[in-house]
């Protein structure tokens, strides 16, 4: 199979966007200290309790100057539906969240994360693509995160931050990000690339969310674990870009293959998706938000084990 390559330089460097302003999907404390003035940006910072990143107090500590806050574990990101956690709420609700945090159609994003951990960069991603399914292409993630910033010895705020302004913001909806259920039916029958993002215990079976009603994986999925594309440098938390195309070609993925990440609610998965789509180029990539939470929710689906080397397909239980 013929693998897609990587031109690391191509990664970092500026992108051309419709806006004013001019920035790769990645973007690093330099950049965003540069233009951290500018009119059009909007810092939105998203630290939770996820791999220990704080909270609004912490927010309220210290904090990139201007950025404003948003809450990824608890404003209204993910949604509870049908038994099933993690999914994209209704388009609406989503609207109304974006332009609560003064974000308009006309807005440059920079998602900032905690920098603490590689799940915690999940929750940037997570909003990166769901600004994306919304139609926003002017959002960027800042690699590090806020501990990076910190670590590099850039300017912090702290105190009661200033009151935002709603506006409104108004959705164009690209469904083919967003993978369903019966798509994901469909693309095994057609040997599409599904891409698991859980650890690889996930992956094997040796280990199960409880989101999840069993153990292992869509059979036929390709094993590409979110924490491999993070590595720590001081206590901060960095996308590993320079080894990326070495991963894409251990799980023996091509960027030209119709591909769908998934995990266990679609939040690691997010983090695949986005080094697959924006970093790599992946151009026919979607991520399956009700992942193994949605998949095994039905006893008629499939479940591949693979346990001392020994693979196996059984059919869910009750």
């Amino acid at each position: 199979m013929k693998r897609s390559v990587i031109s690391v330089v191509g990664v970092f460097s500026v992108v051309a966007q419709a806006q004013a302003l001019e920035m790769a999907p990645l973007v690093d404390a330099q950049w965003l200290d540069t233009h951290k003035d500018e009119p059009s940006l909007v810092i939105l910072d998203v630290r939770s309790s996820i791999d220990n990143g704080g909270d609004e107090d912490s927010f309220r500590e210290a904090r990139i100057p201007g950025s404003r806050y948003t809450s990824y574990t608890d404003d209204g990101w993910r949604e509870t539906r049908d038994s099933v956690a993690g999914l994209m709420p209704e388009v609406d609700d989503l609207e109304a969240l974006i332009g609560s945090l003064g974000i308009s159609n006309d807005s440059d994003v920079v998602i900032v994360p905690a920098g603490t951990g590689p799940t915690d960069f999940g929750s940037a991603a997570r909003i990166y693509w769901t600004l994306k399914v919304l139609g926003h292409d002017d959002v960027a993630i800042l690699n590090g995160g806020f501990a990076g910033w910190q670590q590099q010895g850039y300017d912090v705020a702290s105190g009661e931050p200033s009151a935002v302004d709603s506006t409104s913001f108004e959705a164009s909806l690209r469904e083919q990000l967003v993978a369903s259920t019966e798509e994901v039916e469909a693309a095994r029958e057609e040997q599409a690339q599904l891409v698991d993002a859980r650890p690889s215990d996930y992956f094997s079976g040796e280990n199960k969310s409880p989101a999840a009603r069993v153990a292992g994986t869509i059979p036929g999925a390709r094993s590409l674990p979110h924490q491999s594309h993070l590595n720590v440098q001081n206590g901060a938390y960095y996308l590993d870009v320079e080894s990326l195309q070495s991963r894409i070609n251990e799980a023996d993925l091509d960027s030209r293959e119709h591909t769908i990440a998934f995990c266990n609610t679609g939040h690691w998965a997010a983090t695949d998706w986005f080094v697959l789509s924006e970093v790599a180029g992946f151009e026919n990539i979607a991520m399956y938000d009700g992942s193994m939470a949605a998949w095994t929710i039905s006893d008629s689906r499939p479940v591949q084990l693979a346990r001392e080397g020994i693979k196996q397909v059984r059919e869910l239980l009750n």
